[in-house]
């Protein structure tokens, strides 16, 4: 199940192709894409190679999976990770929908389906920051509730600042994911979650509503 790259850069090509794929599937058959990006070292170098995707960007709707409540300039805003490495040249055309300050549910239901959700993943199994901890992570897990967003409160997860954070179930509302990871600790993560663990990331890999491609390099 966890496709093995020998590099980051490997792993960063394959994982560049597969979105582009994905968003070109979507501007073909629904005239727009969506893209949900992720934070933290994982979507760097996939970020970068997605500047050459040959895609109609004015028509691609980028979110995230995940924010920090910081100012977008911030060193820990997400967002400026993405606006860094991805949203300039041709990608700069795409409509941005930062999550901090929460859209409107109506704004982010609109994108949905999304056509391509890139994800890290934590050493504690959290994915976007449904993070081990939480006491509302259930709610943010229950893959019927209704809400797109969970505010995630101050003091869960590194840096301790808070959050908000794409549901369960709206991540799964999506035609494709790619979970990127890297070094033993993680890949030793995901085996436990596929024996069973009660982590956050088993939820991904347990359900069959949207395939998940699990994309492993010794290090980012």
């Amino acid at each position: 199940m966890i496709e093995t790259y020998p590099t980051s850069a490997a792993l960063a090509e394959a994982a560049a192709h597969g979105v582009e794929a994905c968003l070109a599937h979507g501007l073909k058959t629904r005239g727009r894409a969506g893209l949900v990006g992720t934070g933290g070292r994982s979507p760097g170098e996939t970020y970068d190679r997605l500047r050459a995707a040959k895609v109609d960007w004015a028509r691609v709707i980028v979110t995230l999976s995940d924010e920090r409540c910081v100012e977008p300039d911030a060193p820990e805003a997400n967002v400026r990770q993405l606006r860094e490495r991805l949203l300039h040249g041709e990608p700069a055309k795409a409509h941005l929908v930062p999550l901090w300050p929460e859209p409107e549910d109506a704004v982010l239901r609109a994108l949905l389906p999304f056509d391509a959700v890139l994800l890290g993943m934590g050493e504690d199994g959290h994915v976007a920051s449904l993070i081990p901890g939480d006491p509302g992570l259930a709610e943010g897990m229950n893959p019927a509730g209704q809400r797109l967003t969970l505010a995630v409160p101050a003091g869960v997860g590194s840096p301790p600042v808070p959050r908000v954070t794409l549901t369960l179930p709206a991540l799964l509302q999506a035609r494709a994911i790619f979970l990127l990871i890297a070094g033993e600790a993680k890949r030793e993560v995901i085996a436990r979650a596929q024996a069973g663990a009660d982590l956050p990331v088993r939820a991904l890999l347990a359900q069959d509503q949207v395939p998940v491609r699990v994309l492993w390099a010794p290090s980012f």
